[in-house]
C-alpha cells in the first residue's frame, strides 16, 4: 500500500463476539487501501473452567502469526491494551480451546483512504 496523500476517513469501530468457542472468527477482516489500529482487545472467560485463548494475525500474504496464547481462569478478564497495526487486508482472528465460553470486544480506529 502506498503512503496516503489525499483525503480518507477515519472511524472508531468494535467487533463484539459473545461465546467464542473453538471457531476462528476474523476481528478484522482487512480491506485493501485501510490501515486497521488496534486499541484494545477485552476477553472474559464465561466458562466453569481455565481455557486457552488466542490472538492471531493474518498477513496479506503469509501464515497466520500467533501473538497470544493464553490461559484465562473461570470468570477472570484479560485486557489486551498494547496498540499495533495492520494494514489493506490483513486479518485479525480469535480462537479459543474447545468447551471455552468467551465474550470479546476489540476497539480499532479504521482509516480508510480508498
Amino acid at each position: 500500500m502506498a503512503i496516503p496523500s489525499g483525503s480518507g476517513t477515519e472511524v472508531l469501530k468494535r467487533f463484539i463476539k459473545d461465546g467464542q468457542d473453538n471457531t476462528e472468527s476474523k476481528a478484522i477482516d482487512g480491506v485493501a487501501d485501510h490501515i486497521y489500529t488496534v486499541l484494545s482487545i477485552i476477553v472474559k472467560n464465561q466458562a466453569g473452567s481455565t481455557k486457552e485463548f488466542y490472538i492471531k494475525i493474518a498477513p496479506s500474504a503469509g501464515t497466520q502469526i500467533m501473538i497470544l496464547s493464553t490461559s484465562i481462569a473461570s470468570g477472570d478478564t484479560f485486557v489486551w491494551n498494547d496498540k499495533f497495526v495492520l494494514t489493506g487486508t490483513d486479518e485479525l482472528v480469535v480462537d479459543a480451546e474447545t468447551g471455552s465460553d468467551y465474550d470479546i470486544i476489540v476497539s480499532y480506529i479504521d482509516q480508510d483512504w480508498s
